[in-house]
């Protein structure tokens, strides 16, 4: 069997619901059984959890190596412009 190749979108998705499902997760367990043996240690369980949305958000919109999701606007020749100006050096700029 062949292994499916996911583009980095799909990688970037799985990341982010893979750790908001660990977040839900920690926050249902928390309150709904660990509670009952001992309150401060889910506390502590729902703390680690409020921590995980913002680093699911970076996670999940942290760009991979060579990847230009965020400045290609789908017209050509505005991102052939960018391009050219992406490719020229700084020792190219006068100042």
């Amino acid at each position: 069997m062949y292994a499916h190749r996911r583009s980095p979108a799909q990688r970037r998705h799985r990341r982010y619901f893979v750790l908001m499902g660990v977040c839900l997760v920690l926050f249902v367990l928390a309150w709904a059984v660990v509670r009952l043996w001992s309150v401060p240690v889910a506390v502590g369980m729902c703390v680690v959890a409020m921590v995980i949305p913002p680093v699911a958000a970076i996670i999940g919109n942290r760009r991979e190596p060579g990847e230009r999701w965020w400045d290609e606007s789908g017209d050509p020749e505005s991102d052939r412009w960018w391009r050219e100006l992406d490719d020229r050096g700084d020792d190219k700029h006068p100042q």
